[in-house]
């Protein structure tokens, strides 16, 4: 049974003339007959009663007609809908991205996207690079903003380097500076103390592997929390915090100092599968966060303390490339000089 069957039976019951029905559906009116002849052997039975020129249903064709009806609505909801989502004018999109990038980036790019696609459903997901890698390589997320170098490799997985961003010390904003000069090496944080994220953090991560780097362990005044709880216990006078600066200048409760040259950086990158094409909301969406963070690098209107990532060639954000392991990870391979 053919749809294009039942559209003909349909035209037919309905206009109880099968030269009008081959009119309407724009097909000759013996190819109509012979698709209807068809269609009732298939079934068994007849459809058409035709007695000099009148036609008529027979029970059968009495009881196929609704059904006929419902499957060919239902087929054009199904077409309709697609088309929906192919133009995107529905669907959803499920990104994932760490803390300060949901704070610090998101709003601006999702914002833009929206304006775009007010229709797709967007699903955000805040983690961890470690819990976004494992969620994209299972498919629970379409794309993510992670840190690189990511700490374990998944060869499913490509990622394209879009920021450098900045990383700053915070101290609370009511106590006079600690340095003189107003900028700090890492090993001045060696008898400061800390407050520290908690475990799986990027910035914990991060952290611990500078101060290692510099030869010191650090010591924690307080162990535990995210962003926000981490910059409330530093208003507080708990200790000091290494966080990024895009989210460090929106804090006026907080003293921001920056690292002397070279200053410590991190790489903001997105994450997908490698192996799976992700849906149409997705590129999209991947392609509104490239065009906005290009535009906002020419403006000079990046968030606070981050640069784009040009291609070799100078035109547009990011460069892809399959993950790999760093290989020292408790070493940022971020300690180099920028132009700020």
């Amino acid at each position: 049974m053919q749809l294009q069957q039942l559209a003909y039976f349909v035209a037919v019951a309905e206009l109880r003339h099968f030269t009008r029905a081959a009119e309407r559906v724009h097909v000759a009116q013996p190819s109509l007959s012979q698709q209807i002849r068809a269609l009732e052997r298939e079934l068994g039975a007849e459809l058409f009663r035709r007695a000099r020129g009148n036609i008529a249903l027979t029970d059968a064709g009495e009881a196929l007609l609704p059904l006929a009806r419902r499957i060919l609505a239902d087929t054009d909801t199904a077409r309709l809908e697609v088309q929906e989502l192919v133009q995107l004018r529905r669907g959803r999109v499920r990104l994932g991205a760490t803390p300060s990038l949901c704070t610090g980036l998101l709003p601006d790019v999702l914002r833009a996207y929206h304006l775009q696609y007010p229709g797709i459903h967007l699903i955000i997901e805040e983690a961890g690079s470690r819990d976004l890698v494992r969620e994209v390589a299972t498919g629970n997320l379409d794309l993510a903003l992670l840190i690189l170098p990511l700490q374990s490799h998944d060869p499913a997985l490509a990622t394209t380097a879009l920021l450098r961003e900045e990383l700053v010390v915070v101290s609370p904003a009511s106590e006079p500076p600690l340095w003189e000069g107003g900028r700090l090496r890492i090993e001045d944080l060696r008898d400061q103390p800390l407050v520290m994220f908690r475990q799986g953090y990027d910035l914990r991560e991060f952290t611990l592997g500078a101060c290692r780097a510099a030869g010191f362990e650090p010591t924690f005044a307080v162990e535990g929390g995210e962003m926000d709880a981490v910059l409330g216990f530093v208003e507080s006078g708990l200790g000091l915090a290494v966080v990024p600066r895009m989210v460090a200048d929106r804090r006026d409760t907080v003293r921001v100092t920056r690292f002397a040259d070279p200053g410590l950086h991190r790489t903001i990158g997105l994450g997908r599968r490698n192996d799976v094409e992700p849906p149409r909301a997705a590129r999209e969406l991947q392609r509104v966060l490239v065009d906005y963070l290009t535009r906002a690098a020419d403006a000079n209107d990046l968030p606070p303390g981050t640069r784009a990532i040009r291609t070799e060639s100078g035109s547009g954000t990011g460069r892809r490339r399959r993950t790999s392991r760093s290989a020292a990870s408790d070493v940022p391979p971020e300690l180099e000089s920028e132009d700020e």
